[in-house]
């Protein structure tokens, strides 16, 4: 390794100790809205109970890669029935998501700190076959120590947008070694396979989006369908918005003339869930709470309502269910967007935003398959939506689209868990 190389990972290191008294603080902090963050902080340094050597260790850092990963679990199963999953995380919401995926032997846990020491600790106590980082995770420090031990490490559903590997060539010196620690990246894309393998991943290979393996939960879906049953009018879901979206999105909704469709927000974040609705109060909107409602979902009082908020995790099946049409949250801020395929899977066509640089090459194919519209700022949303609910010809051949978009793209997964399952050391 060249010398600037490690003292590039080594200043890298020392930093992530100093900081890591600051980032514990930080979580505790935080858990005041997400409980979730307080729990189990030791995991955080590497302590932790120790396991059953030998398990699929997946990571998926938050709430979107843990969707992704569930259609890459499933497929790992159905090939090596009783395979042991060890599945770590870096947000409250991706661990609350990701222990519906658990299975007796499996083990749940926070992603270590990337310092030397935490992972070590970390390795030691679990001692997996193979490691799985979703989508972009490159941590040196890991990729280091996973290489000292031994662990093949796979970067499934790999993404590498034009910007982040901008990003990429300016820590070259930091990044390109652990780049070249990967076994093999697994990419969505063949312009995602080029800037991997340009960044110094030595091994690529164009497997598709797993996203497009994702079925929705059909009992919250057929749960959104009756209670869109007991709505009058249109329904439009906001999807997975970012802070700055909802306010713009208020401001114009009350430009839409009357009688307005109902429009379903779903923040991304729950701890913003209160704010949002403080968002909805000041423009003189009427707002009612899915946490509200009772096991019969939302009354008669509710439909009366200008704003139904999504306080919820894991149910964007049903409010994609509930929606006539949807608003994809993180394209109209600088988020580079949110999944819109899971929509897609549910049959409910999509407005897209102008910041779509995450799922670039979806967005593509979904607006040119008439599955989704993109416009050019959120003022232009609005009218894109009232377009839409005005053709109820257009709306049923973009749900149709949707089926056939999804049914093209699938199989993704079980590309996937064969190459991974070929990198478990024999026995």
């Amino acid at each position: 390794m060249p010398m600037t190389a490690l003292i590039a990972r080594l200043a890298y290191a020392t930093l992530w100790r100093l900081l890591t008294p600051l980032l514990l603080a930080r979580l505790w902090w935080r858990g005041r809205r997400e409980p979730g963050y307080r729990q189990r902080l030791g995991e955080r340094l590497g302590f932790g109970p120790r396991t059953v050597p030998g398990a699929v260790w997946v990571h998926a850092v938050s709430l979107g890669e843990t969707r992704a990963a569930a259609a890459l679990v499933a497929a790992l199963r159905e090939r090596r029935p009783g395979v042991r999953l060890l599945l770590t995380h870096g947000t409250a919401t991706g661990r609350a998501v990701g222990a519906a995926l658990l299975q007796p032997g499996d083990h749940q846990a926070w992603l270590p700190v990337d310092t030397p020491g935490a992972v070590r600790r970390f390795l030691r106590r679990h001692r997996p076959a193979v490691g799985v980082l979703m989508e972009t995770e490159v941590w040196p420090v890991l990729l280091h120590e996973a290489g000292r031990a031994s662990v093949p490490m796979v970067l499934a559903n790999a993404r590498l947008s034009e910007r982040s590997a901008a990003k990429g060539r300016r820590l070259a010196t930091l990044l390109r070694p652990a780049a070249e620690r990967l076994a093999v990246a697994l990419a969505q894309t063949p312009a995602d396979a080029e800037r991997l393998r340009a960044a110094g991943v030595r091994q690529v290979q164009v497997m598709g989006n797993l996203k497009y393996d994702v079925r929705p939960d059909a009992a919250q879906a057929g749960l959104g369908s009756r209670w869109k049953a007991g709505v009058s009018r249109p329904v439009v879901v906001a999807a997975s918005t970012r802070e700055g979206e909802e306010a713009g999105l208020l401001a114009a909704w009350v430009s839409v003339g009357t009688p307005r469709p109902l429009l379903l927000i779903v923040p991304r974040h729950p701890q913003r869930f209160d704010d949002v609705a403080a968002l909805v109060g000041q423009q003189g909107l009427r707002v009612s709470r899915r946490s509200d409602w009772g096991p019969d979902g939302p009354g008669p009082h509710d439909a009366q309502a200008d704003v139904w908020l999504g306080d919820s995790l894991g149910e964007m099946p049903l409010y994609f269910a509930l929606a006539d049409v949807g608003l994809q949250g993180g394209s109209f801020g600088p988020y580079g967007s949110h999944n819109f395929i899971e929509a897609a899977a549910c049959g409910c066509p999509m407005v897209l935003g102008p910041s779509v640089f995450n799922f670039a090459e979806a967005a593509r194919e979904a607006t040119a398959s008439g599955v989704a519209w993109q416009v050019a700022d959120l003022p232009a949303a609005p009218r894109q939506v009232q377009l839409a609910l005005g053709a109820a010809a257009t709306l049923a051949a973009a749900r149709a689209a949707a089926r056939r978009f999804m049914s093209t793209h699938g199989g993704a997964a079980g590309r996937m868990a064969d190459r991974v399952l070929q990198l478990i050391p024999p026995g």
